[in-house]
Formats: C-alpha cells, structure tokens, sequence
C-alpha cells in the first residue's frame, strides 16, 4: 500500500515523478542500489500491519516531496519482499536505509519525530553522489563509524577532523567529534565543536549530542538515595525516574532506558507518560541507529502493543 497520496510536499503541487515509488526484490538493484549512483535514495522497510509504519511513511514522504527531487525514496513492503531486508539484517520495522554510491551510509530504526526525519532527510539531500570529493568524505565517515565499532576513538577523531578540514560545518563530522568528547567527559568542549555549526543546523548527530548535553545539565549527581529507596519498594516510580535521570545524565543511556521501560511496564500513564517522554529523549541522545535506541524500542512497542 501506497502513501504516496498522503504526500504534502512544497506549496503548489506533487513531487517530481518517481521520487517516490515502491519496490520489489526484482527492482531493487535497479531502484535503490543503482538509482544511489546518482542521487541519494532513501529505502523504508515497512508492513500493512506495522503501526509504527503508518506513522513514519508520511513524515519520510513529506521530507522527501520537500526536498523537491534531491533525494529519492523506495518503500519496499517486507512481507512480500524479504529478500533485501533479510541481507541488510532488519530485525523490526520501520526500518530507513539511507544509500549513496551504491552502498548503504546511515538508517535508522523505529517512528522518529518528523524534525528528525526531516533533518536526516535534508542532511541526505546534501551529498550529492557519484563525485570524488563527496566519496572521499563519506568514506571518512565511514571510517570513523567503523574506528567508534572498534572503541578507537583516537581513530574516529583523527577521520572527524580530516573531514572538518575540508568541510568545515559538516554537520555529521561536527555531531560525531561532540559525541567524543561528551563520551570522554568533556562536554564544554562538546559545546565548542556544536556552536561551530550553522545556526540552523538540523542533523540526527548534533541532535542526539545537544540531547545528551540537556540530559547532563539537569542530572541527579548522586544515585545512593534513589537506590536505596528502590531497595524499600521497587515500584517507588519517582525514586526510578529520578535514578533514570541520575543515569542518563552520567552517560548510561542503557541503564537509564531499562529503569524508564520498567517504569511503563508497570503503569504507562504515571505522571503524564513522563516515562515515556523522558525514554524519547535517551534515544534521542543515544542516537536513532545506536543499539539503546534500537533495542528499547522494540521493547517498547511490545509494552505498548501487547
């Protein structure tokens, strides 16, 4: 099925053809893998019964329409096409692949807010693919993805920087290098690299290290007496939350993410969902593509669709 209909895009008429489109197995290698040597193309994995699916396809196509054919987006329905999704190893869905030059260079999995989709949308549209100098810098980034796999983050740093040297406001080279140093205790340094961005800067990275930054910034700076009140009565939600916060804040966003699922589990409504709230922001500071994220949102959509 189709949202295609559901397509705003810019004021005063539909996107350019076939910027939107559904694929098969068949057509994969010419709609995605071949199609990315020319321009980016975004691929969705989705489902007829995937809820979260119906929540992420109109915002991915509103930011692809708006992008005015800049980026292309493949929807590729996995019930009846497992083949490529099987390859890409997608365990849940909605799952967004972002490929350039043939290869896939970022994704993300689960419904983000449609800031973010539009951001990651609009940082895509700027590579334009198929060029030697566009190739070199994502293959630095690519680089430094795989240095971070490896927890060399010397490595990771030295790749951001050769990036910012070309590319001074990178907004993923900028992201990357903050995140590095909020991981080695440095977050004013952190703010540095992110104030060197352009003010209107919107990308899945910077927004994840401003998240995490925010998250520091109103932290709990001790634990002890959170604990201690959980030890009394393990259903004490303040104490949980508060110990959430405390966690989140010292950079132990998967600690932090199992006391808030806890918290829904139990009762999803407390405090005005504040759980759940406060759970979108530690995803949000872990990144949309990190395990933190990935994990707790498939737990928690079989807490909330059980």
């Amino acid at each position: 099925m189709s949202l295609i209909g559901e397509t705003t895009g810019k004021p005063g008429g539909a996107p350019p053809a076939d910027v939107i489109k559904d694929a098969t197995d068949a057509t994969f290698i010419a709609d995605v893998v071949e199609a990315s040597r020319e321009q980016p193309v975004i691929v969705d994995f989705w489902a007829t019964w995937c809820g979260p699916c119906r929540q992420l396809g109109p915002a991915l196509e509103r930011a692809v329409a708006a992008a005015g054919g800049a980026v292309k987006l493949v929807k590729v329905d996995i019930d009846k096409n497992p083949a490529y999704a099987g390859q890409l190893r997608v365990q849940s869905i909605p799952a967004v692949f972002a490929f350039v030059d043939g290869r896939p260079v970022d994704g993300f999995m689960g419904a983000l807010p449609e800031s973010q989709v539009k951001a990651f949308v609009d940082g895509l549209a700027k590579q334009k693919g198929g060029g030697a100098e566009g190739s070199e810098i994502e293959a630095l980034l690519g680089l430094a993805r795989e240095s971070l796999a490896m927890n060399d983050l010397g490595g990771a740093a030295q790749a951001y920087a050769q990036v910012l040297q070309a590319e001074p406001q990178n907004p993923k080279a900028l992201g990357g290098l903050a995140r590095l140093y909020v991981q080695s205790g440095d977050p004013d340094r952190a703010r540095e690299i992110l104030a060197m961005a352009p003010p209107d800067a919107s990308d899945p990275d910077l927004d994840s290290v401003r998240a995490a930054l925010a998250l520091a910034e109103t932290a709990p700076a001790e634990t002890a007496a959170f604990e201690q009140a959980l030890a009394r009565n393990p259903d004490d939600h303040q104490a949980r939350f508060d110990l959430a916060a405390a966690l989140a804040g010292a950079g132990r966003l998967d600690e932090a993410a199992d006391n808030l699922l806890y918290i829904i589990e139990r009762d999803r409504e407390w405090n005005d969902q504040a759980a759940r709230q406060q759970l979108l922001k530690v995803f949000e500071a872990a990144g949309p593509v990190s395990e933190v994220a990935k994990q707790g949102r498939r737990r928690l959509s079989a807490i909330l669709f059980s």
